[in-house]
């Protein structure tokens, strides 16, 4: 019963770690949602009236949010910097308040300031944003000079109150939050090898279901990937450290993304490759009712659910149990003597249950420290080997330093001119509809800006926060008609409301909105200042500010959706040439790079660039053949980038893996693909550039035998090399057309 219990505990705590990683959106809930709490409980105590409990609600909530570091120590430096700040602007704003004019020209130098400042890093960002927000929270309460005293307690609580729950009710320290990710990526392993179960057995009715979930897994665990490397500085104790564990995530997202690739080729009568995966609206492919009759589909059956339980079973388990036989049992795949009789497709399918059981005894090593060796069978003591080889190799590379942009290319100082004319553009236009509630506007624009870098992000994002800014005024009126004058039951409604606003943020801008504006229904209801108008004229303010924002983008120092699509562009094949290059120049015998980090750079260039064609690619965008060419370019880089990845596993097991040998023949092999995507970047970088794409012999022919130096044309290993290149070869030449490159015969 007990162990019935605590199988249910761990299921629904890796369900809970694959939905939310390292639990980063339910800490930042409850940490908001605790530091209102405190300070509404000890302002409660001192009798303080409804307004300053709502200024102190606010700037509780805008000293949890504001904090950007992932060190204990330097988030108690800026929230300690942050309250001579929030008091300086709280009485700025409250005697500046009579002053029209000059109050106005002061709110627009602070949100130059604000977003000025963003170029000093995570505490120059926190520090304009509590700045900004403190002088807001001050217009929104209506404070008075008379109040300036009971306001600077409120805001002297609040941070007292964000600092208590932070530090001690809900602390999270960077190896805590990294151990959490850790976690969320097998939960996420685990959940994709689950589904490549299912993508066994799935029938041609719902293939296409079947697949969908496959790409989405693959995405998360990718997605988990990058969060893992962004916290490994912090989160562990030296470099060395985290490089073996950047190493083994890299190697157990690979094995699983191909392990599903070789189920799906098994499955179809097509060859399967990320194309499949990733390219929007791709049809499915055609399957069989089985990849193979009888012995063998029970057999990848059986092994699927034994790998999965791998995956997730506790260290402590595996010795002396029948776990260490199910790890024996698959890592013999890596042996071409123990795979079971089958077509050559499913044989595959089985070599990458090895390889998947590999990369996964490497991540149960890196994370968990060394393992019980006692039952190890000789593939599995040989996989140890290869494993400790490839750690005791491990060095930790240098980052080399970007170029830093100045004047007004630099992006802070671009979007501080921009937000700052947006402004003055939203204060203005906002007296004309409420010389009372014009910050409205002024917030909407200020934003819009927030985590954007071009003109048509600006727009998707004004559109997004105007549709939740509709839904959330219904769902102001309705709470605000259901809670009356009740105050107490109005201030646990808001508390239920913040915490969904930041665990929905990530997720959706949207939804944050909504939930924020309902919000906000209930403040005025506490400040008995609600009415209907006053929420109608929150969507006309909230339009407007959207609107000046816009402007101020299109017009002042402007950066295009294109042109920064573009920009993006060119660096996501720049760093695709340095993956593949470095990859191959290793695997035909050159020297060791440090291939993952430059793997890791191509992954976060490539999700730049996604993030950035969502105007593109946006439902309401009426562009549709430019929607579709966005999204066919960004599925066939995606390709691309897998294909460079496993490249780069491969070449970094190269030093240690016994049955792995260079051969120099790949460096001639890979230079028509290496041109190709230097042609199109060419192209991107001028258009009136007359570059061309090569077409010709498959990759796998220009390898040709070396008689005389006695290598044969080439062996498994190799023979999986070509097969990454093939398909970054044809990737490569498949976006020529979408971008407008001529595609040529291959030059004499």
């Amino acid at each position: 019963m007990k162990a019935a219990g605590r199988s249910a505990r761990t299921r629904l705590r890796d369900r809970v770690a694959a939905s939310d990683p390292g639990l980063l959106r339910l800490t930042a809930g409850l940490r908001t949602v605790g530091a209102i709490a405190l300070t509404l409980g000890v302002l409660a105590v001192f009798g303080v009236d409804v307004k300053h409990l709502v200024a102190g609600a606010m700037a509780a909530m805008v000293a949890t949010f504001a904090i950007r570091e992932k060190e204990p120590g330097p988030q108690a430096v800026t929230l300690a910097l942050g309250l001579p700040v929030a008091l300086a602007s709280v009485s700025l704003s409250t005697l500046l308040t009579s002053r029209v004019v000059l109050g106005d020209a002061f709110f627009v130098v602070l949100i130059f300031c604000a977003v000025f400042v963003r170029r000093f890093g995570d505490r120059g960002t926190a520090l304009g944003l509590i700045g900004f927000q403190v002088y807001f929270v001050s217009l929104f309460v209506g404070a008075k000079v008379s109040g300036l005293p009971g306001l600077w307690a409120a805001v002297a609580v609040a941070f007292a109150s964000s600092a208590v729950v932070r530090f001690g009710v809900v602390p999270a320290t960077p190896a805590r939050i990294l151990s959490l990710l850790r976690q969320a990526f097998r939960a996420r392993l685990a959940q994709l090898i689950a589904t490549q179960l299912d993508l066994l057995d799935a029938g041609p009715d719902d293939i296409e279901k079947t697949l969908e979930r496959l790409r989405d897994g693959t995405a998360r665990l990718h997605e988990t990937a990058l969060m893992i490397q962004s916290r490994l500085d912090e989160g562990t104790p030296d470099a060395s450290t985290a490089r073996l564990v950047q190493r083994r995530i890299a190697d157990a997202e690979i094995a699983a993304e191909r392990l599903g690739l070789l189920l799906l080729t098994a499955r179809s009568a097509e060859r399967a490759d990320t194309l499949t995966l990733h390219l929007p609206g791709a049809p499915a492919p055609a399957v069989g009712r089985s990849p193979a009759p009888g012995e063998a589909t029970e057999t990848l059956r059986r092994d699927l659910t034994a790998l999965r339980t791998l995956v997730l079973r506790p260290p402590a388990e595996a010795r002396g149990t029948a776990l260490s036989h199910l790890r024996n049992r698959l890592l013999g795949y890596r042996d071409e003597e123990n795979l079971p009789e089958a077509t050559a497709a499913v044989q595959d399918v089985f070599r990458g249950i090895g390889e998947t059981a590999r990369a996964v005894m490497g991540l149960r090593i890196a994370l968990d420290g060394p393992q019980d060796e006692s039952d190890d069978s000789p593939a599995t003591a040989r996989s140890r080997e290869e494993l400790d080889a490839e750690d005791a190799a491990i060095d930790a590379g240098e980052e080399a330093a970007e170029e830093e942009q100045t004047g007004l290319r630099r992006p802070t100082t671009r979007a501080a001119v921009q937000v700052a004319v947006g402004s003055s553009l939203a204060i203005v236009g906002g007296e004309f509809l409420s010389s009372q509630r014009w910050y409205w506007a002024v917030l909407t624009c200020w934003i819009v800006f927030i985590n954007t870098a071009s003109t048509g992000e600006i727009l998707v994002k004004g559109y997004r926060r105007l549709l939740g800014t509709v839904l959330g005024v219904v769902a102001g009126i309705v709470l605000a008609g259901l809670v009356g004058n009740h105050t107490w039951t109005a201030f646990g409604l808001v508390l239920v409301l913040i915490f969904a606003m930041f665990y929905t943020a990530p997720l959706s801008y949207t939804l944050m909105s909504f939930f924020v504006t309902a919000m906000l229904g209930l403040l005025y209801t506490l400040l008995h200042t609600y009415s209907l108008s006053v929420l109608l004229l929150r969507v006309e303010e909230t339009a407007l500010g959207a609107a000046c924002g816009i402007v101020a983008a299109a017009l002042v120092l402007p950066i295009r959706t294109d042109r920064r699509t573009n920009e993006l562009l060119g660096t996501v094949l720049e760093r695709l040439t340095d993956v593949t290059e470095g990859a191959v120049d290793q695997l035909s015998g050159g020297p060791e790079a440090d291939l993952l980090d430059t793997a890791r750079e191509l992954d976060q260039a490539l999700g730049d660039l996604r993030a950035a064609t969502q105007p593109l690619t946006h439902p309401i965008t009426p562009l549709r053949a430019r929607r579709d060419t966005a999204q066919y370019v960004v599925a066939l880089l995606e390709t691309c980038a897998y294909h460079a990845r496993s490249l780069a596993a491969t070449a970094e097991l190269l030093p240690t893996h016994p049955s792995i040998a260079a051969d120099p023949r790949l460096r001639g092999a890979v230079r028509r693909t290496v041109r190709n995507i230097e042609a199109i970047a060419a192209h991107v970088a001028d258009e009136s550039a007359t570059t061309q794409v090569e077409t010709g012999p498959s990759i796998a022919s220009l390898l040709e035998p070396d008689t005389a130096a006695g290598i044969p044309r080439y062996g498994r290993i190799t023979g999986r090399v070509l097969r990454h290149l093939e398909r970054l070869d044809e990737a490569v030449v498949g976006l020529a057309r979408p971008l407008g490159v001529s595609v040529g015969a291959p030059r004499r």
